[in-house]
């Protein structure tokens, strides 16, 4: 049986973003590419990119990209999304490709302190240094600033794994949900038997605006569990409701590495009246997931939200690859360690991974900046509050 739609785009994700990024890569040389220096080569065994502009001003912009897919080969280099708008500001950045490929926010966010130690040995300490992260990148934004704040003054997250191993919980969660809605093993399945599975779970539930009992349960279960009643909530499950399941036994397309953090034990399933089943019920019955033993440590251990500088997060509203559970969770976070003055977070309403307009990323690294330069504190949303009125813009 033919591997669904989606799964079969997902599988294929990492080697197009790879390639993707290549090209993207060799044509990023701004208008004004006289004006800067750029550098390229290895370091520690991970390629890397430095943009310097003619007439830096001491800012440094160290970026981290997000996850390029399972493989042995060493990452690769990304131009960042916010490059034009930091050199036209004279503001440097750098950006490691990582020594490896997979899901490794620990070991590249030494690739990235060490690219760092790099730039300050060619080019002298910058005043100031913001660590910009998109998707994976945004577990190694939280974590400089919380482990390295010396080295990181600021932070900003697009689409980010801003509750780190969060994110693992919540893939565990939802297929939790989807099996104990549907009848279906999906925890259990294997790559031979998964394709068989995900049809049967999709016979059984329906799909997203054409949904069986089932499916109008499993529905109202995963929605509060992303968070809410999100704009554009249905474009995001057509999306994504199949690439979000996730075997106890990761496929060859999903990191294992990542999964053997997973712990569901402390998640509070949420389900709307009148669809015949009580959350009581729901939570009592629904399986759970263990970490393997060791696990949750370093870089996988839960965020403190202790910051001791300016983060800014951007998340689209219906993304369910990182959904804006993440980034509220990361606000409870703060709440509890008395920190939340230094989190501004902002949405966008659409349902695609990591797609905000330019101005909107521009406008909120520019807004970053006067906050760390000159205090100005950005507007931004209450992602505790009422979700159905998200959509910074």
């Amino acid at each position: 049986m033919a591997r669904p739609e989606r799964d079969a785009l997902t599988v294929r994700a990492g080697v197009w973003r790879r390639i993707l990024a290549a090209v993207f890569l060799l044509a990023a040389a701004p208008a004004f590419a006289d004006e800067v220096q750029v550098l390229q080569g290895t370091h520690d065994d991970a390629p890397y990119r430095i943009d310097m502009p003619a007439h830096w001003n001491g800012g440094l912009v160290m970026f981290v990209h997000g996850y390029g897919g399972e493989g042995t080969a060493r990452g690769g280099v990304e131009y960042p999304r916010i490059g034009d708008v930091a050199l036209k500001g004279n503001y440097a950045w750098a950006g490691s490709g990582y020594r490896s490929q997979g899901y490794h926010p620990d070991l590249f966010l030494a690739d990235t302190i060490a690219l760092r130690e790099m730039f300050i040995a060619r080019f002298g300490t910058p005043r100031w240094t913001i660590l910009y992260g998109e998707s994976m990148g945004g577990h190694m934004v939280v974590a400089g600033l919380e482990r390295h704040p010396d080295l990181f003054q600021a932070g900003l997250a697009e689409c980010g794994v801003v509750d780190g191993v969060g994110l693992i919980d919540w893939y565990y969660a939802y297929t939790a949900a989807a099996q104990y809605f549907s009848g279906v093993p999906l925890l259990d399945a294997t790559a031979a038997d998964y394709d068989r599975r995900v049809a049967e779970f999709v016979a059984r539930i329906g799909k997203p605006g054409a949904y069986t009992e089932r499916g109008r349960r499993f529905d109202s279960a995963v929605r509060a569990l992303a968070g809410g009643d999100m704009p554009a909530w249905g474009d995001g499950m057509a999306k994504h409701y199949l690439e979000d399941l996730w075997p106890r036994v990761p496929l060859p397309r999903q990191s294992a590495e990542f999964a053997r953090h997973a712990d569901t034990r402390g998640i509070v399933y949420g389900i709307a009246p009148g669809l015949g089943i009580d959350a009581a019920t729901l939570n009592r019955d629904i399986p759970r997931i263990v970490p393997a033993a060791g696990a949750r440590t370093g870089i996988f251990a839960p965020f403190t939200g202790r910051l001791r500088g300016p983060l800014m997060t951007l998340h689209d509203t219906a993304d369910l690859d990182v959904p804006v559970r993440m980034a509220q969770n990361y606000r409870r976070r703060t709440l509890a360690a008395g920190t939340s003055a230094l989190l501004v977070q902002r949405t966008q309403t659409r349902s695609d991974h990591c797609d905000f307009s330019q101005p909107l990323r521009d406008e909120t690294f520019t807004d970053l900046v006067a906050w760390l330069e000159r205090g100005i504190v950005p507007k931004g949303e209450d992602l505790l509050g009422d979700v159905t009125k998200l959509g910074f813009r």
